[in-house]
C-alpha cells in the first residue's frame, strides 16, 4: 500500500469507510426490516399490509428508546460550566 497510497491520505479513507459503512448499514436495516418494503410476493400481492405493530417495533428501536432517557444536551458538561455563576 506504500507505493500507491500516501499517508495524508489515510484519515480520508477511514472518514470515507466509516461513512460507507453508516449507508450500508442503514440500506441493509430498510431492506430486511422496513414494514413499507415488500421483498417477498406475498406481500406485495396486498395492496394494504395491515402490520402497524411491526411498524411500531421499526419506528420505536432500542437506541430510540435510550435517547429518551437522556437530557437533550450536546455537551452537557460545557453547559454546566458556562451556565453556573462563579
Amino acid at each position: 500500500m506504500g507505493r500507491w497510497m500516501r499517508p495524508e491520505v489515510y484519515p480520508l479513507l477511514a472518514a470515507m469507510t466509516f461513512v460507507t459503512s453508516l449507508c450500508t448499514f442503514q440500506l441493509v436495516r430498510n431492506v430486511l426490516q422496513n414494514p413499507d418494503v415488500r421483498v417477498n410476493k406475498a406481500h406485495r400481492k396486498m395492496a394494504v399490509l395491515d402490520n402497524r405493530e411491526e411498524g411500531m417495533r421499526y419506528a420505536e428501536h432500542g437506541f430510540r428508546k435510550f435517547l429518551r432517557t437522556r437530557p437533550p444536551e450536546v455537551m452537557p458538561t460545557i453547559n454546566n460550566f458556562f451556565s453556573q455563576d462563579n
